[in-house]
């Protein structure tokens, strides 16, 4: 049987696509330094790596998982939690060598995504790489209660076929609403005995990604979920009450794509007006580091300035704020152990 997924377009699902183009033709068009990118690029996949592992249950915080990816020992981290946060790093990497490939999606593609996420995590007990042969189910952590049953253990191969047979297959469904469905998909047939959720979730980046849609790979879309995990629970457990209906879920998923892409393209555009300020008043990389803090969160306190340039003396920092007052575009307001410099109006 086929795999045909059932759902409408809504009003507020035709929006956020609207929304998501805009962000998309944004940055295509648009003349970010590479500095800027790589920098963005870095913070995305660190809060994804961070927010997709932390949904599941990981204590880490983004700092620890920041020092973690960057080689750092973080004491009194949990062993686990530290090999869910780079098992990740290494399923992401194999999931950009593949695209480089261009070839298309597999059954084997997604096992293999599953064996370097669950390696060597909670003692092994996730069978890596390999369906489940076993019934599992779906638990409420806190009261125990069950909330979903999966198909049993011999229809998992079928439904996956079904799955990928539809991913390879042409079909007029927009790139992102295809993204989504595969998600909400891998993580309904719960193929695997753990490590479902993070495997959907990196399956859907890359159905993103090789649609074309990596939008500079500048944003983290499991940010969004864990912002309010139960509402994105709520809305995977909406389409099995909707007799599988899946218009609520796709109208969540694109919704949050769009609101996390909203921000990178505000984020954009405060990087090009500081850029060409910090061009037209040949501002040095600290002052333009300041006034990019000011852009951004609309005011900076010479403690933040410290916090941004730590090595660097703070008279050096008071005279760096003292020349952008000159140049216009910062005013300071408060007394002396309280001064915070604000954007003067025109420049924000």
């Amino acid at each position: 049987m086929r795999f045909t997924p059932r759902f409408s377009i809504t009003n507020a699902t035709a929006a956020a696509i609207t929304e998501i183009e805009r962000a998309r033709g944004f940055l295509e068009a648009a003349t970010l330094s590479d500095e800027w990118v790589a920098s963005m690029q870095s913070r995305a996949f660190l809060l994804e790596a961070h927010h997709t592992t932390h949904i599941e249950g990981t204590r880490l915080t983004v700092d620890e998982a920041a020092n973690l990816l960057a080689g750092r020992l973080v004491l009194g981290a949990d062993p686990d939690d530290v090999r869910e946060l780079l098992n990740y790093r290494d399923a992401f990497e194999y999931v950009s060598a593949y695209l480089d490939h261009g070839g298309p999606i597999t059954e084997r593609l997604i096992l293999e995504i599953h064996e370097r996420l669950v390696e060597g995590v909670r003692g092994g007990s996730a069978a890596p790489g390999e369906y489940r042969l076993v019934q599992n189910y779906v638990v409420n952590s806190a009261s125990g209660e069950t909330i979903y049953t999966p198909p049993p253990p011999n229809e998992v191969p079928s439904h996956m076929r079904e799955l990928v047979a539809w991913l390879n297959r042409p079909g007029d469904i927009h790139p992102v609403i295809v993204s989504g469905i595969a998600q909400f998909q891998l993580v309904h047939i719960h193929p695997f005995l753990d490590g479902n959720g993070r495997a959907s979730r990196l399956l859907s980046t890359l159905c993103l990604y090789r649609a074309g849609y990596d939008f500079k790979r500048l944003f983290s879309i499991s940010e969004y979920y864990d912002r309010d995990r139960m509402a994105f629970y709520q809305a995977l457990q909406d389409v099995r009450r909707s007799n599988m209906d899946m218009t609520g879920w796709v109208e969540f998923f694109t919704r949050g794509l769009a609101t996390q892409l909203v921000e990178v393209k505000e984020r954009g555009e405060l990087a090009i007006r500081q850029d060409v300020l910090s061009r037209r008043h040949q501002l040095s990389e600290r002052q333009a580091l300041a006034l990019g803090h000011v852009l951004e969160h609309g005011k900076l306190s010479i403690g933040d300035f410290q916090e941004l340039c730590p090595e660097t003396h703070r008279r050096t920092l008071q005279r760096d704020l003292k020349i952008l007052v000159d140049e216009g575009l910062l005013f300071r307001r408060g007394s002396t152990n309280q001064v915070e410099y604000f954007p003067v109006q025109g420049v924000a």
